[in-house]
This record gives structure tokens, C-alpha cells and sequence, in this order.
């Protein structure tokens, strides 16, 4: 074991030989045992860490237990966990510094552990850092650090504390050594987990955002081209009504875009709460304001629609709202992507204790190896012929969700060239939600 630096800080050249049982203890033995069996079973991050906290502490003094990792290209390093036998912790997670400079840099340069006898009189000899400063603050005085390395590559640290001085010596250092191995690859997993988790967060928040500030000035430009189209300003020419009709229509579909993306946003950001209500009429709660949003895009592409649905309520249990979206969605596919002066079938029915829509029209359809594309999120078929229509990819994962909150399934059948058909089935009553009073 070579030493480099001053007493108070070095960093340990340690390597543990192959028969490591009889390098530590049977207790240390058991111990790091039962750490390859919890991180092999741990469900989280943070009950790694507790146990981690907990069963070590016998073995080797820990007042205080941290990781960080590393971000930006291993520029920073960030504060991501940390417990201690006192309050309050100085040094949060999220905390974060440039690795330049730092004595961390060479723990990452070498691979090897590193040891700060007198933190004290560390922060006295490098007043600049900042980790330092609030951990002092802590009342820790000595640290043990050692990189986590996945695959040969270091990913960030594992600190353990003490609150007397020069708490830490060679061995502690191969058990502290020996815990980060076993703990690397899986909190390095656990850490991504979350940190994609967070990014997708973000991404549709910002969706949410961006489409929200863009829907308004659309719809004002919709009213201003109706107004035109109306006379306000006087009679048009022709080329000019033309002109006026594809701005319109290019402002619309930038409209239904923004509806889906928000739709998303909402659904992905758990910000749609299920509401749902007894006595629904499906019929004119559901299926007649959505034929009402879409009458325009009916009667553009000259759509017979039919009806198959019994006379009377459709009494059945649902969150209306929503399943507006889906109903939206599935007619507005129907016609975007049919036939122009095609045809499309609505069928509803509750039979049996199952509520069941289908939506068929006339069109190019899809071919089988397709079909597990759908109800993807942001998946397009890859036909000629659909791809020559615009959509988002969203509408239908949109769709999926909502049937999934409500406990139902959707799918669909086509035959390439001819028909699609697209199909969900909800359960009645829905099992397992808590029902909103009948308004």
C-alpha cells in the first residue's frame, strides 16, 4: 500500500488479495454478504443506503454516509445521498462542484481511495472548498472516500464520516473499498433510473408549457380568418378565399397538435384525475359533443357517418371528460385518416356488464405487422399511405392511457387497403374506483 501527499491527506494504493476471506473478519465477512444480498434485492436506492448505514457502522466508524455522483462529462460533482446519526445535514443532496481542482480529481485520475485525517485543518490548507466548509459546520472531522467504478469507469463516490479525527486506517479502507465494489453497478442503475425519470418529467412539463402559450394565438388566428372569410372586411376574391381557407386549415391542425400535446403532458405529468361518474349517458355525454368538435373535419372530407347504437341513454359509469378524448382521437383518426367521401360506423352497446365502442371507417387501413406499433407513444405506421397524412403520434397513446385508468383494454383489426376498426372494452361497474357523485 503506497502513500502519496501529506499525513493528513492520502490517497491508498489498497488491493485485497484473492483469498479476501481471510482479509477481513467473520463478522466483516457476514456483514459484506448480507450488503451483495440486499443490493441484489433492494427495491430503491435510498433502502440500499439505509442498510448500507445501518449494518456498517459495527464494522467501521460512520457518523455520517454520502454519495455523489458524477455529471457534465465528469465535470461536477453531485450530492445525492446522505444520512447521519445528527442534525441538522449542512451539505444537501443536489449540492454540487466542479471536480477541477479538487482532491476528488485525483481520486478519479488514480481509482484510488483517499483519507483526510484533520478536516479541520484540511479547510485551513484549501479554504476554497465549499463540501468542506459545510461538513466542518457538521462537526465532522475525518473521511474516507473511494470512487465507485462500473465496468472501468469511475461514476462517483462513496464518502464515510466520522466526527473524531483520524478515525480511519488501512483496514477500514479495504472494507470501505470492498462495500463500494458491491455497490457500484447497482446504485449507478438506480441513479440513471431516477435521473431519466426526472429528464422525461421536465421534457413534458416543457411540452405542457410551450403548447399551452402557443394555443391561444392560433385560435385567435382561426377567429380572425373566419371574420375575413365572413365579409368583415369586405367581399374576397377568390384566390384570396382560397389564400384565407389553407391558413385556416393549417392553423387547425396546428390546434389538434397542441390538444394532443397537451393531453399528453397532462397524462404523463399525472396531472389527470380519474372522476369518475355513475349514470353517465354515453350518448349524449360522450359521443355528441365529440362528433360536435370534429363536425368541421365531417363535413371538409364529405364523411357519411353511421350510428349503430340503441335507442335512448347509454346509462354506464365513466369519467366523461375523458373518455370525450378518446371518442375525439378514435372519429378524428376515422376521418384524417379514410377515405374523402368515405364512411365511418359507430358502434356502442353495454352488454353483459362491458361497455363497448368500436369506430370503423372505409380506408387504407394497416397491414398486420404494424398493428403492435399502435397506441405506442410518438409511433407513426410506416405505410405509404399514412405517412403521407400528418399526425402526431401521440392521439392514440393518449387513447391507450385513459381505457388503462379505466380498467378497460383497446385494440384493433384492419384489412390493409380496405377497413380499419378500432375497439375498447370497459368494464361495469369499474372495479376499484372510488365513484364521483352524479352531476
Amino acid at each position: 500500500m503506497a502513500e502519496q501527499e501529506s499525513r493528513n491527506l492520502r490517497y491508498l494504493d489498497v488491493e485485497i488479495p484473492e483469498g479476501r476471506n481471510a482479509e477481513f473478519s467473520p463478522e466483516e465477512h457476514h456483514i459484506l454478504d448480507a450488503i451483495n444480498r440486499k443490493v441484489a434485492a433492494a427495491e430503491s436506492l435510498d433502502e440500499t443506503m439505509d442498510f448500507l448505514f445501518d449494518s456498517t457502522r459495527e464494522i467501521c466508524p460512520c457518523d455520517r454516509l454520502g454519495l455523489a455522483f458524477l455529471e457534465d462529462g465528469n465535470q461536477r460533482v453531485v450530492a445525492h445521498w446522505a444520512r447521519a446519526l445528527y442534525a441538522p445535514l449542512l451539505l444537501p443532496k443536489g449540492f454540487s462542484q466542479d471536480l477541477r481542482g479538487s482532491s476528488l480529481e485525483a481520486v478519479l485520475d488514480s481509482g484510488r481511495p483517499r483519507i483526510i485525517n484533520d478536516l479541520e485543518r484540511y479547510l485551513e490548507e484549501h479554504p476554497s472548498s465549499g463540501s468542506t466548509k459545510l461538513i466542518v459546520r457538521e462537526g465532522v472531522r475525518s473521511n474516507m472516500t473511494c470512487p465507485l467504478i462500473v465496468e472501468g469507469r469511475a461514476v462517483g463516490f462513496l464518502f464515510r464520516s466520522s466526527r473524531k479525527p483520524n478515525a480511519y486506517d488501512r483496514h477500514h479502507v479495504r472494507l470501505h473499498q470492498a462495500v463500494a465494489e458491491r455497490l457500484s453497478q447497482a446504485v449507478e442503475k438506480a441513479y440513471r433510473i431516477e435521473q431519466l425519470t426526472a429528464a422525461n418529467r421536465a421534457y413534458f412539463e416543457m411540452l405542457g408549457f410551450v403548447s399551452h402559450e402557443l394555443r391561444s394565438p392560433l385560435a385567435s388566428i382561426v377567429m380572425d380568418v373566419e371574420m375575413f372569410q365572413a365579409g368583415y372586411l369586405g367581399p374576397l376574391e377568390d384566390r384570396q378565399e382560397e389564400k384565407l381557407g389553407r391558413m385556416k386549415a393549417k392553423a387547425q391542425y396546428l390546434l389538434g397538435m397542441i390538444g394532443d400535446y397537451l393531453n399528453l403532458a397532462r397524462i404523463e405529468g399525472d396531472e389527470i384525475a380519474l372522476k369518475i361518474r355513475d349514470g353517465v349517458d354515453f350518448i349524449s355525454d360522450v359521443i355528441d359533443p365529440s362528433l360536435d368538435l370534429i363536425g368541421s373535419l365531417l363535413e371538409e372530407k364529405h364523411v357519411r357517418m353511421h350510428r349503430e347504437i340503441a335507442l335512448g341513454p347509454l346509462h354506464v359509469q365513466c369519467d366523461p371528460s375523458l373518455l370525450s378524448i378518446v371518442m375525439v382521437n378514435l372519429i378524428g383518426n376515422a376521418v384524417k385518416y379514410g377515405e374523402e367521401n368515405g364512411e365511418i360506423r359507430i358502434k356502442a352497446a353495454c352488454v353483459e356488464g362491458v361497455l363497448r365502442v368500436s369506430v370503423w371507417n372505409r380506408g387504407p387501413g394497416f397491414p398486420a405487422d404494424q398493428k403492435s406499433k399502435l397506441f405506442r407513444k410518438f409511433s407513426r405506421l410506416q405505410t405509404k399511405e399514412l405517412l403521407e397524412r400528418k399526425g402526431t403520434g401521440v392521439g392514440l397513446y393518449t387513447t391507450w392511457r385513459i381505457i388503462q385508468l379505466h380498467k378497460g383494454r383497446i385494440g384493433a383489426d384492419s384489412e390493409h387497403g380496405q377497413w380499419a376498426e378500432f375497439t375498447f372494452e370497459i368494464p361495469q361497474p369499474i372495479p376499484g374506483v372510488k365513484q364521483a357523485k352524479t352531476s
